[in-house]
């Protein structure tokens, strides 16, 4: 008989939280994506605008995520994924994102559990191997505290407001907050938190994807009370207009300014993207970890997670 893997639960959005779902669903058949709502971009954002839902995005993504290997899976990934090449009003607008809405509107709209149900829906066409959740019930926006956004006066601090601008906005940014401040969690991921036995932030954009769960009041609590084991995974390399210039260990060091009392169990590391291990293995004890150094990087040399690589990094720490 099989023994079934970890309760886990990965937080995320984005390429990032596709990069942990393509590897932690090899590895446990009991795993909830809890996903961030605050794009403002593109297909998301136009969908958002235009009918004042949660963006469906990252949503999509990490159902895309959880498709199997199979044909089945590998087929619908590419339909959810496929983007429209017109020149009219479909231009670049994702199928997936317009699959998800289309089912929020035909199970409710606004009436509770409409949202949950639809990517429940979604899921099972796609045979996906896991959950998606989105992290709150309403839709957010992302405020940045950027420094040198102004190249006339590269010590001035300015507010920049929206995923998408944040994204784009030169300059170091310092820290994070949310639009509206106390959005309400999503009830079912709170449930997936606390009765996890494993919670995975990252990798992925630090600022925008990562950060934002623990800016949800609900949330955060749920994060740190949890009886669950944290992992962090750390990127392969700094994200433009975010991260840039940022070391390994400076990731960590802002994770715990916005969440001072969240303890973390395990931080994996790419071995051959960390200069200094003695620094990075002081700030993880700092936050009361160990630090797990592997080879999880594609071959080809892009920054991007090879998913079978992270997927045995994962096994390892979560059977220890």
């Amino acid at each position: 008989m099989n023994v079934p893997g970890p309760k886990v639960v990965a937080l995320g959005g984005g390429h990032g939280l596709y990069a942990s779902l393509s590897a932690l669903r090899r590895v446990t058949d009991r795993l909830t994506a809890v996903v961030t709502v605050a794009d403002d971009g593109g297909s998301s954002g136009r969908l958002r605008k235009e009918l004042g839902v949660l963006p469906p995005g990252d949503l999509r993504m990490a159902l895309a995520a959880l498709c199997g290997d199979d044909e089945w899976g590998q087929t619908w990934r590419d339909v959810v994924q496929h983007r429209f090449r017109s020149q009219g009003d479909l231009r670049d607008h994702a199928v997936g994102n317009l699959l998800i809405v289309a089912l929020w509107e035909l199970l409710g709209g606004d009436e509770p559990g409409s949202t949950v149900a639809g990517l429940d829906w979604v899921g099972r066409l796609l045979g996906a191997h896991g959950r998606v959740l989105p992290m709150a019930a309403v839709p957010m926006d992302i405020v940045a505290e950027v420094r040198g956004a102004d190249p006339s006066d590269p010590d001035a601090v300015s507010r920049v407001k929206g995923q998408a601008a944040c994204a784009k906005t030169p300059g170091t940014v310092l820290g994070v907050s949310l639009v509206p401040s106390d959005p309400p969690a999503c009830p079912e991921a709170l449930s997936a938190v606390e009765d996890a036995d494993w919670v995975v932030f990252g990798p992925g954009s630090w600022f925008t994807s990562v950060l934002p769960h623990l800016k949800v009041p609900a949330l955060a609590r749920a994060l740190t009370g949890a009886r669950a084991r944290r992992a962090v995974a750390l990127n392969l390399a700094p994200q433009p207009g975010e991260t840039d210039d940022f070391s390994p260990q400076a990731h960590l060091e802002v994770l715990q300014a916005h969440a001072p009392d969240l303890r973390v169990d395990v931080v994996l590391a790419d071995r051959g993207v960390v200069d200094d291990p003695a620094a990075l293995d002081k700030a993880v004890q700092e936050l009361g970890g160990r630090l797990v150094l592997a080879d999880v990087a594609a071959a080809d040399g892009s920054p991007r997670h090879d998913p079978a690589l992270l997927a045995q990094a994962f096994v390892q720490i979560f059977g220890r």
